[in-house]
């Protein structure tokens, strides 16, 4: 009797295999083996997704695998590139600050 083929994952599945992989931090060598299955996967869309991690791997396993984060920043640097596109080009530096001192 021949072993019956393995299921193949949807590519929910996968994604819900890789969020998981990132909330509950289970480190770079879950990320590692998701990688690779994602690269082995039929879905291009993955393959790709799991080409482009490679290319910055280093700060990818680090993003999972340190407790800090830069969240913080990246939050304030989007908030203020969104006043400067609401403000249409009238953003220079003086009346930027202006603005930010404002809110404040």
């Amino acid at each position: 009797m021949r072993p019956l083929p393995r299921p193949r994952l949807s590519a929910r599945e996968r994604v819900a295999a890789f969020v998981d992989v990132l909330v509950h931090r289970r480190g770079g060598a879950a990320l590692e083996a998701w990688v690779q299955r994602a690269e082995a996967c039929a879905l291009p869309e993955l393959r790709g997704y799991a080409t482009g991690l490679r290319s910055d791997w280093d700060a990818v396993a680090a993003g999972v695998t340190h407790a800090w984060s830069s969240g913080q920043v990246e939050g304030q640097v989007n908030r203020i590139k969104m006043i400067k596109r609401q403000m249409s080009g009238r953003a220079n530096p003086d009346l930027l600050r202006t603005r930010e001192l404002a809110d404040q």
